[in-house]
């Protein structure tokens, strides 16, 4: 089983990512900085193609990868990952073991500040427990997101006008084309801490561009499940905007989103 990275970087020695992120099968790197270009190399007994574009947007990124994937298996990666020796061997077992699986979500150590889910249980994603998941999470057969014809938004993460939610609009999207989601409890790698690209702290924009994504995400109930989010996390991310507020700001953001 042939398995591919792809990899979304921002400003990179492309030459020695590879290596740092101790990739061990073939690659596919874009690199967002300020120019155009194309090399590839040789890591390991693997080739690592490298682009290089002046554009930004992490969703651009993953689309331009995933559109020259070619490996039988595809997974979704951040420069800021070291992957663990063997990965590779963890998710060909993994897909091997489930042939109905058109995608399997990997565990992948974050710092527990930054951690928004991990797998205890193999289990089946559906449209209530899928929003959770990051895109580096995310192995899949590369025919099924190419015959799904699925992609990342553009409108959201980061670089582009919304912080984060387009790793949980591409699961709502391949989960709404019918492809079959599981998640695995096999790590496969570590973050590494780095200053967030987006976050910068729960501001107004913070939450108005959560409630956007949550129009996009949950349509006519985005509301509730708004007031819901903020329920649930009132005690760490309203310490500074009252919760009230952040209620508010999360409703003008659902307005906005319907005149997109």
């Amino acid at each position: 089983m042939k398995i591919q990275m792809l990899v979304s970087a921002v400003n990179q020695d492309v030459r020695t990512l590879a290596e740092r992120m101790n990739i061990r099968t073939d690659a596919v790197v874009i690199n967002q900085c300020g120019e155009n270009s194309y090399e590839e190399y040789n890591h390991c007994s693997h080739t690592v193609r490298c682009y290089s574009f002046k554009e930004r947007g992490v969703g651009l990124s993953r689309n331009s990868a995933l559109m020259r994937a070619q490996a039988e298996i595809s997974v979704f990666a951040d420069e800021d990952i070291v992957y663990e020796d063997g990965y590779e061997k963890k998710i060909e077992l993994a897909f091997d073991n489930n042939k109905e699986a058109d995608m399997i979500l990997f565990n992948v150590k974050v710092a527990p500040s930054r951690r928004t889910y991990w797998n205890e249980g193999e289990k089946r994603i559906r449209w209530y427990n899928y929003g959770r998941y990051p895109a580096y999470s995310i192995a899949a057969r590369t025919d099924s997101l190419h015959r799904a014809n699925v992609g990342f938004s553009l409108l959201f993460g980061g670089g582009a006008k919304y912080s984060n939610g387009e790793d949980s609009l591409f699961l709502r999207d391949c989960l709404k084309k019918g492809l079959k989601i599981f998640a695995s409890t096999e790590v496969i790698g570590e973050e590494k801490e780095r200053e967030s690209t987006w976050f910068h702290g729960y501001n107004d924009k913070f939450f108005r561009d959560r409630g956007v994504l949550y129009h996009f995400l949950y349509g006519k109930m985005a509301v509730p499940f708004s007031l819901r989010f903020l329920l649930a996390h009132r005690e760490e991310m309203c310490r500074e905007i009252g919760w009230k507020k952040a209620y508010g700001l999360m409703k003008e953001g659902i307005e906005e989103g319907k005149g997109k």
